[in-house]
């Protein structure tokens, strides 16, 4: 696989993976908080971007770990997904 390929992929895990951890750690407003001027109640009191890139960036480099481990070692492949053998003739 060419490095292109390599950060392409990358890249699609990572963002794929910050929706995954965008919602952890996030805290309600009915929490008590002090509200920002012009906060709207359903916000979060405190969100912090610098640790959702963080846990998105090791979750993301596992799963393409996993993934490249695979791609490598040819465990699951596309033929074991071919439904098409099973048909009845």
């Amino acid at each position: 696989m060419r490095i292109t390929s390599i950060i392409a992929i990358y890249l699609l895990f990572w963002w794929g993976c910050l929706f995954l951890v965008l919602p952890f750690r996030l805290r309600s407003s009915a929490e008590p908080e002090a509200h920002v001027p012009g906060q709207a109640e359903s916000a979060t009191p405190r969100f912090s971007v610098w640790r959702t890139v963080l846990w998105t960036t090791v979750v993301a480099t596992v799963l393409f770990a996993l993934f490249y481990v695979n791609y490598v070692n040819g465990w699951v492949t596309a033929d074991l997904f071919d439904l098409t053998r099973y048909r009845a003739h």
